[in-house]
């Protein structure tokens, strides 16, 4: 992450034409973010791991983050009590990930779906889900292209951390690259459970430290998928890289959304 930089310094294409900065900020915010954690029988090895992570994560969670998890293996449950929106404590979000089962085979798409329609119950402007599975789905009822075009349509970023056996010929790393790269995340695909305490660590601090740069969509937008590409230049030579989403679609004529 480069701290420092000004409005001033990015330039945003909205389908190939820059566009005026209409909103910046680089303040620390706080989040809701979910995580969804694969409890499928591929991921049993890993579980201890995940739950360290996920705690490790928590720890370092802003005071107003809003936290909560969702479990999946052939169906998809949240993982805190009946009634219970938002982790209270660190704790009870940490009980809530190590406490589920293993077993079963994986609805990845199902939960991903599942996570965006919960972010929607959240406060924060700033949304992210927070993806663990190996990406091998064999039980949803819905499909990638449908999935991945409701992370497209949403505000949420997307972080994925692949946990799987080098020899599973059902694992699927670029599945959650995809969700990834449509959502201006980033995907992590750790080798030990100190890599995975890592990754945690670090989606954590990417969460809270990113750009917020608002545009508003020229005129003759009018539905359908925008490409959006961000650049950046400081002035001083440096070769910097923006990681964003890869577009947003338009409002049609007359809609109030």
């Amino acid at each position: 992450f480069v701290a420092g930089l000004r409005r001033e310094h990015f330039t945003v294409f909205d389908n190939g034409a820059p566009q005026p900065i209409q909103f910046f900020t680089s303040e620390e915010v706080p989040a809701t973010v979910g995580l969804l954690i694969d409890s499928s029988a591929s991921m049993r090895a890993s579980r201890a791991a995940v739950a360290a992570a996920a705690a490790a994560f928590t720890r370092s969670a802003h005071p107003l983050d809003e936290l909560f998890s969702v479990n999946f293996n052939e169906a998809v449950w949240p993982g805190l009590p009946g009634g219970v929106r938002f982790a209270a404590t660190a704790d009870q979000l940490d009980r809530a990930v190590a406490h589920a089962p293993a077993y079963g085979m994986t609805a990845v798409y199902d939960a991903v779906n599942r996570g965006l329609d919960y972010l929607d119950l959240g406060t924060r402007d700033r949304k992210a889900l927070i993806l663990v599975s190996d990406g091998g789905d064999n039980a949803s009822r819905l499909s990638l292209d449908a999935v991945l075009d409701h992370a497209r349509r949403d505000n949420a970023v997307i972080y994925t951390v692949t946990i799987a056996d080098p020899d599973s010929h059902e694992s699927r790393p670029d599945v959650l690259r995809r969700f990834a790269r449509a959502t201006g995340g980033a995907s992590f695909s750790p080798g030990s459970p100190a890599d995975i305490v890592a990754a945690f660590t670090r989606i954590s601090r990417e969460i809270r430290s990113g750009y917020v740069i608002g545009v508003t969509p020229p005129q003759e937008a009018d539905g359908g998928f925008r490409s959006i590409r961000v650049v950046v230049n400081s002035g001083d030579g440096r070769a910097l890289t923006v990681r964003t989403r890869a577009g947003y679609y338009a409002a049609r004529s007359g809609s109030t959304r």
